[in-house]
């Protein structure tokens, strides 16, 4: 699978000839790394679906299960669509299926009796501390040949690029 971002991404000198051939003054390389770091991206999300499949859960479903989790257990819906990105409809799917497995529960806010509150059940919790020793160990392994120095380093580019995405979807 390491190999797989090389599979139909083009090469330096590819990125160089298109760049040439539409006339723009942009740098290769960094497009080049722009375009592997979309590849990377999109193998990542589909390594990460086939991992929390195993669980019965998806990706999404996890990030609302561990946000619960952080927030003491309860957070309402339009608070958990601003923290995990997502539109308040997005959560209102990913709660009725969690429901439906009775992992959380609405009930009304304790806060604001007219709204709800998204509950993490005890079988939530069960389920994210079950799957914790796997999960964390499989992330673990997944950067595993970095060194810590490395690794730091990675996350200050990371931080950087994730800065300039907005370049992307404005």
């Amino acid at each position: 699978m390491a190999d797989d971002i090389d599979k139909g991404a083009p090469t330096l000198n590819q990125v160089a000839q298109q760049i040439r051939h539409y006339g723009l003054d942009a740098d290769p390389q960094s497009v080049l790394v722009a375009v592997r770091l979309v590849a990377a991206g999109v193998m990542l999300g589909q390594a990460a679906e086939v991992h929390f499949a195993r669980f019965g859960l998806s990706t999404g479903r996890y990030r609302l299960l561990a946000d619960l989790e952080d927030s003491a257990g309860e957070k309402s819906p339009s608070r958990l669509a601003a923290s995990l990105g997502v539109s308040r409809a997005t959560v209102t799917g990913l709660v009725d299926g969690l429901e439906r497995d009775g992992l959380v529960i609405r009930r009304p806010s304790a806060e604001d009796g007219r709204s709800a509150a998204v509950v993490l059940t005890a079988r939530g919790a069960t389920t994210l501390r079950e799957l914790a020793p796997e999960h964390f160990g499989r992330l673990e392994a997944m950067v595993g040949e970095l060194s810590a120095d490395e690794r730091a380093t990675f996350l200050d580019l990371l931080g950087r690029i994730v800065r300039g995405t907005s370049a992307l979807a404005e």
